[in-house]
């Protein structure tokens, strides 16, 4: 009988063949994922409009392409507030009076699908509609 304590590394026919599969795998699986995140995230157009909704219910739809401020009063009374600005193609929440101000701190937006949301004040901004979008007419 060998009484020897000692551990056995995998051989290369044995359990380090199965390792170095998986991680091949792993790895192959993680590159696709990001080639289709990437593909997603750049495939993604210019929006037209900006949509403002407070507590699910749409306030206003503004386009992107006119500079203006908007203030968003929310709370019992309004004394909540969410200032929008668009200007450039761009919205951006500038100011927040809710305690974390999450919003204030976004970064600008323009892509359709990007928004910015203030969870205190219930505000969602919203960029909708790619450009050259048009509501269907029938004649």
């Amino acid at each position: 009988m060998n009484q020897n304590n000692q551990t056995t590394k995998p051989t290369a026919a044995g359990g380090g063949r199965k390792f170095r599969n998986d991680l091949i795998f792993i790895t192959a699986i993680l590159v696709i994922v990001a080639m289709v995140a990437a593909v997603l995230f750049f495939l993604r157009g210019e929006g037209s409009t900006v949509q403002v909704e407070v507590d699910g219910t749409v306030i206003g739809i503004y386009p992107l392409s006119v500079d203006r401020e908007v203030e968003i009063k929310t709370g019992e009374n309004g004394e909540e507030l969410n200032l929008l600005v668009i200007k450039d193609g761009k919205a951006t929440v500038t100011t927040a009076t809710c305690p974390d101000g999450i919003c204030a701190a976004h970064r600008p937006i323009s892509r359709e699908g990007e928004s910015i949301i203030c969870l205190p004040h219930k505000v969602v901004v919203t960029v909708v509609g790619g450009e050259g979008d048009e509501p269907d007419v029938v004649a």
